[in-house]
């Protein structure tokens, strides 16, 4: 059981970047994903949460209308489509697989299966 992120990488302010969360082992098809971030001496905040269906229920206000969570459970793989990138978002992603019921769906504690992380940085 594995969450594999990937598409991370250095990218100039303004750019883009794509990242995927590729699961392997199980099935994400009833699985809510929690998209993560944690920089260095800070706590791992929350980016966007979205339910088995594909509703995405929660943005942070930091990246709502830049940053969206998709998936393709097709492809058992998830998204993050990150425009319009700044500086503040350098730091390391992370993906996340979980269970929780609906309200506690922001609650990282209840996400099961998480991908090692993949480094993003916006500089000039």
């Amino acid at each position: 059981v594995q969450l594999q992120a990937s598409g991370g990488g250095l990218v100039q302010p303004g750019e883009s970047l794509r990242l995927s969360c590729a699961a392997s082992g199980f099935t994400l098809d009833h699985y809510a994903i929690g998209w993560y971030r944690q920089a260095p001496e800070k706590g791992r905040e929350g980016v966007s949460c979205m339910t088995s269906s594909g509703v995405v229920l929660y943005y942070a206000d930091t990246v709502k209308g830049r940053f969206t969570a998709s998936r393709d459970n097709a492809k058992n793989t998830v998204y993050l489509q990150m425009n319009s990138l700044k500086p503040e978002d350098t730091t390391v992603y992370y993906c996340a697989a979980g269970r929780p019921i609906t309200s506690a769906i922001r609650r990282r504690d209840l996400y099961a299966y998480w991908g090692q992380g993949t480094q993003v940085t916006v500089s000039s």
